[in-house]
């Protein structure tokens, strides 16, 4: 019966199965491609992890194998890796976001960037007891707005409203002036008033809820007009002043690691070039226990390399092998860029530089762009360090174990920081990805399966006889096993119950 029914199948037939075969996987296959290209992984790997393991007995991967040899002490070091954190050394939207969008007809800033931002303005700069003051309900209006005009607006009619409005100063400053020089001069009008509001509302922070909260938001006034009036002062040369704030900021205001003063600092020392200050810094934040970053991480790899990068020869490193101290600044090289592998393209001029975001994803490409932006001179400054860098940076990938389940002296590399970056970095901008993702297994099946099935259409269109009579007899050695246990099951089970089966 079988052979019957192989015998009317025409080559329209074959033809008809193969193509549509070939349809159907070129589907799969670009819906595959499509959701990698997105999601970075398989969607028929994550289907089967998901939602088939656990139906089959499988278990899911144990995080608990996570964390390498004490670099974090604490467990939650991963979520952290994906935590997004303002850009220390983020510029003024009006002297030079504005000013590059203006010239290259490009968004230097994405949405999701701009509106992180304006999330930090609302919680650094409202409180509940603005309720009752029309100027603060200005401003906690206009940090939500959108539009850079209406914000602009607002913060003008917050100081006709009342000219001690300090947080109107800083969007004006922000936003509104078009050179460095009139945001600092901004700056210094309402610092006046920040600093007298930090003083009324630090003899009555401790009466209750309310006046501490207003007081924690003149703290965050205060803290920022002077770091920007510092990074001011930095960007038109007055290195000195510059210094001598972010110093005085630290030291008045030791518990506010979270604006990372500390970053600010070091890049203008080693404008400087005082390196045994930036020595100094580095002593005290480059700890085990507390957070890092591309500024710390590479900036002491470039102190240790300033000492032997003017004499590092490859050729006669290869001879005589390293000295101790040529190996421990090739060691600290390995550890920033285990921290932070993009840098190095920036560095080395083989990836070129965009305007840094308001934000930035530690250990990502938008950490890489920040650090590179302000650092990359200080780099080429020091004789030799450039060679170094580029002679021994990519040596750090055979340390690392692979695939990432493990780092060697951070957690592993986080899978977040991609999809992030991209939310994070112009769309003009190409994202760079660490690690290279390869093709998952279901998307190079589909593809050959895909190909296979379209040949094998195409050539039955072209030779149906041969290919029909190929088809037929592949199918007659497939059906060879089917009916060797039909036999066998007829020989061995009753023939009553097989006819009450066929009924059925």
């Amino acid at each position: 019966m079988a052979s019957m029914f192989l015998n009317t199948l025409t080559p329209k037939f074959y033809v008809a199965l193969t193509g549509t075969s070939s349809l159907i996987s070129g589907l799969i296959l670009i819906f595959e491609w499509w959701y990698f290209r997105k999601y970075g992984t398989s969607f028929i790997e994550q289907v089967s992890l998901n939602h088939l393991s656990p139906w089959l007995g499988g278990a899911p991967p144990d995080a608990s194998d996570a964390p390498p040899n004490g670099q974090h002490a604490s467990g939650q070091q991963i979520s952290l890796e994906c935590k997004v954190w303002r850009n220390p050394l983020s510029l003024f939207r009006g002297p030079e976001y504005n000013r590059f969008g203006q010239t290259t007809r490009k968004e230097a800033l994405t949405y999701y960037d701009m509106n992180l931002s304006a999330q930090d303005h609302q919680t650094f700069f409202t409180c509940e007891a603005d309720a009752g003051k029309p100027e603060y309900e200005i401003m906690q209006t206009a940090w939500r707005e959108r539009d850079p005009l209406v914000r602009i607006k607002a913060a003008r009619e917050a100081l006709e409203k009342s000219a001690e409005c300090a947080p109107a100063y800083i969007l004006l400053a922000e936003e509104e002036t078009q050179t460095i020089v009139e945001s600092e001069k901004l700056l210094k009008s309402g610092l006046k008033a920040a600093e007298s509001a930090y003083r009324k509302s630090q003899q009555f922070q401790h009466q209750n809820n309310q006046l501490e909260a207003l007081h924690r938001r003149d703290t965050n006034v205060l803290i920022y007009m002077k770091r920007r009036l510092a990074m001011c002062a930095r960007k038109l040369g007055k290195l000195r002043e510059a210094t001598k704030m972010m110093r005085d900021l630290i030291k008045e205001f030791p518990l506010t690691n979270v604006f990372n003063i500390h970053e600010n600092l070091i890049e203008a020392l080693l404008e400087m070039q005082a390196y045994a200050d930036v020595q100094a810094v580095l002593a005290k934040y480059d700890d085990i226990n507390l957070p890092k970053s591309a500024t710390i991480c590479y900036t002491a790899a470039l102190l240790k390399a300033r000492g032997v990068s003017d004499k590092f020869s490859p050729d006669l490193a290869s001879r005589r092998g390293l000295s101790t101290a040529e190996m421990n600044a090739v060691e600290a090289i390995h550890r920033a860029v285990e921290f932070n592998p993009h840098v190095p393209k920036y560095l080395l001029e083989t990836k070129s530089l965009i305007l840094p975001s308001e934000h930035i994803l530690k250990r990502g490409d938008s950490e890489a762009i920040a650090y590179a932006f302000f650092h990359l001179n200080h780099w080429k400054r020091v004789d030799g360090a450039l060679n170094l860098l580029h002679c021994t940076w990519e040596g750090t990938f055979r340390m690392i174990p692979y695939p990432l389940e493990k780092g060697h002296l951070f957690y592993p590399y986080p899978n977040c920081t991609e999809n992030t970056d991209r939310e994070l970095l112009p769309l003009f901008h190409e994202v760079s990805v660490y690690p290279k993702k390869e093709l998952p297994f279901f998307i190079l099946f589909t593809a050959g399966l895909c190909s296979i099935t379209a040949l094998l259409a195409l050539l039955t269109h072209q030779y149906p006889e041969p290919m029909g009579s190929l088809a037929k007899l592949l199918v007659s050695w497939l059906s060879l096993p089917l009916g060797f246990v039909v036999d066998k099951m007829e020989s061995l089970l009753p023939s009553s119950l097989l006819q009450q089966l066929s009924r059925i």
